[in-house]
């Protein structure tokens, strides 16, 4: 949530990372949980509680005043200290509105950060599965810390390129953080190719597949059809004027 900053997409995450988890149970049996885990404790307690306080955290620290006087000319000791911990605060904070629907543009592009977020949530549990790491080791925890410093960073590049018109290009950090998700992507791919490549059972191929063909279905309608239809109405109210 501190990185994207948006309840739409960190929901839509959520919940599509439990049917992820449906998904590819077959293939990771760590997967497999009970409904009430997917739903009550994953989705709605865990991820719905963090969305919340991750939200909370981003107004607080929008609306938080910043003082950046040099830390010997503040008179309390009690001053000081907050001076030192707020040196571990973001200069300033922007709030994200993706708007995803004001164009093709951004919505493709949410489409694809919503991909790669999906990616870094796999990639979690694929490679310590895979490379036999423990989940209580620091390299687990190391990561998720590394992608949420350097993911914020990166999306705010991300988020600078669709919205504003002189920005023409992808920053750096963006770049970095895709090479880094596909590298894991492709390890993941070399050292257990057996276990990524067992076949979808059809229930999962049919869901995934309406998915699919419901996303292209709605892009064509909103981003085509409905223009279409709007602008095959103003012609006639201006023929008719």
């Amino acid at each position: 949530t501190l990185i994207v900053r948006d309840y739409w997409l960190c929901m839509v995450t959520s919940i599509g990372f439990e049917i992820l988890e449906y998904s590819l149970e077959h293939q990771l049996p760590n997967f497999s949980e009970c409904w009430w885990d997917h739903w009550i404790l994953d989705a709605l307690i865990c991820n719905g509680g963090g969305i919340y306080l991750g939200m909370k955290t981003c107004e607080y620290l929008k609306m938080k005043p910043y003082n950046w006087r040099g830390m010997w000319t503040i008179p309390t000791v009690r001053g000081k200290m907050m001076r030192v911990f707020g040196q571990f605060t973001p200069h300033d904070w922007l709030e994200f509105d993706w708007r995803p629907t004001a164009s093709l543009k951004r919505w493709l592009a949410l489409l694809l950060i919503t991909c790669f977020l999906f990616l870094v949530e796999l990639g979690t549990f694929y490679l310590k599965f895979i490379l036999w790491i423990p989940p209580p080791h620091f390299l687990c925890l190391s990561r998720l810390l590394f992608f949420l410093l350097a993911g914020g960073v990166s999306m705010r590049e991300m988020f600078e390129y669709l919205d504003n018109r002189a920005c023409k290009r992808f920053g750096r950090q963006s770049w970095v953080i895709t090479a880094i998700i596909i590298t894991e992507v492709l390890i993941v791919l070399k050292f257990d190719w057996q276990t990524v490549t067992k076949p979808l059972p059809f229930h999962i191929v049919l869901v995934w597949t309406t998915i699919a063909i419901a996303l292209v279905l709605w892009t064509i309608y909103q981003f085509w059809f409905k223009r279409f239809i709007l602008w095959g109405q103003r012609k006639t109210i201006q023929d008719t004027k």
